[in-house]
């Protein structure tokens, strides 16, 4: 403790966690008004035996009395066995989204990037914000479902190989046609298998209470589909951790950040440091959005007007918009309009 340091009234104390796979860094700060301390960082294996060895030392170095928060950011997989034993021990447990903590280091002045440093910057940083919220576990059918539909892009990536590399045998001097014939049967076990992920998907979805209801209204969109909503819903908890509409686009990484100074105005660019699960979800949606949605190939024929020598612009700010209105009609629970202004959706409009 900082000598003469006296807790009172506006004291706070955060064990900041930065996750790697096999290991994570913990670092406890305490703070008040503009008084504070930190403890060594101290690194602990990803695993159960260091899971029990880090709450027994976090219990040991926080001072008694006081609450005690833990924060985190949703590193991969990695920080799910972490958060959801605290959680199962009844300790106060925060996920933070990486642009939030990136933000708080830039307003803090912090530019150096360790394991050390980003679980210092963490346990400061949930000393002093007091508007961050206890981490639930993810409900179980969207966890579930995440599975379910990583497991269909993974496997995509894999039949898209295979096509590419057939198509190079077919069209090659002389094809050997009992290889052609094992490209063949791969792809065809691949797209038996797809089929029967999605039947389960679907089955799943039906088992919960008002989920299928909720997505049929989504899916009254023009351009989206079933497994397109289900993997937004699946990458977001069902939104369970969004709180509005500029914390989603970064989380999915179509926020556009500004670097404007003075007269230099450089083109801009998404940010791609959110979800890939979603761009990637929403990439082909976009594209048929702006063929065969009147409202939506309205606002791309705009926006590539403005910008002629790069039609991806459009394609990207249709992907934002779709994702926009994926969340207003899932939280308004009505269906997609395109002959009104949906209040809600009214508010994705996009600035040209």
């Amino acid at each position: 403790m900082i000598p003469n340091f006296e807790p009172g009234k506006w004291f706070a104390q955060c064990v900041g966690i930065d996750i790697a796979k096999s290991t994570f860094t913990a670092c406890l700060c305490m703070y008040e008004f503009d008084m504070g301390c930190s403890t060594a960082p101290v690194v602990f294996n990803n695993n159960k035996t260091g899971f029990n060895q880090f709450v027994k030392w976090s219990r040991k170095e926080a001072l008694k009395g006081h609450p005690l928060r833990y924060l985190m950011e949703p590193t991969g997989v990695y920080y799910e066995q972490l958060a959801y034993h605290l959680s199962k021990l009844g300790l106060d447990v925060c996920v933070v989204l990486p642009n939030k903590a990136r933000e708080f280091a830039k307003y803090e002045g912090i530019l150096t990037k360790t394991d050390d440093m980003d679980a210092y910057t963490l346990g400061m940083m949930g000393c002093l914000d007091k508007r961050l919220k206890r981490w639930s576990p993810p409900s179980p059918i969207f966890r579930e479902l995440r599975q379910m539909t990583r497991f269909v892009a993974d496997i995509n990536k894999v039949k898209t190989e295979l096509r590419n590399h057939l198509e190079s045998l077919t069209n090659s001097e002389t094809a050997e046609k009992s290889i052609v014939k094992h490209y063949n049967k791969l792809i065809d076990e691949i797209d038996k298998q797809l089929a029967a992920n999605e039947k389960a998907i679907r089955e799943k979805v039906k088992q919960e209470t008002g989920l299928a209801e909720r997505i049929d209204h989504v899916v009254t969109i023009k351009g989206i589909g079933f497994m397109t909503v289900i993997t937004v819903l699946a990458e977001t908890n069902g939104f369970a951790l969004i709180n509005n509409r500029k914390q989603l686009t970064r989380y999915a990484g179509l926020d556009v950040p500004a670097h404007q100074s003075g007269p230099v105005d450089p083109k801009r660019h998404i940010s791609k440091q959110g979800n890939v699960h979603i761009r990637t979800a929403l990439y082909f949606p976009a594209i048929v959005s702006t063929q065969f949605n009147p409202q939506m190939k309205d606002f791309y024929t705009r926006l590539c007007q403005k910008n002629p020598q790069s039609k991806m612009v459009g394609v990207t700010a249709t992907m934002r918009k779709l994702l926009l209105l994926i969340y207003s009609l899932w939280k308004s629970g009505e269906e997609y309009d395109p002959k009104r202004d949906n209040p809600l959706c009214a508010k994705t409009k996009e600035r040209g």
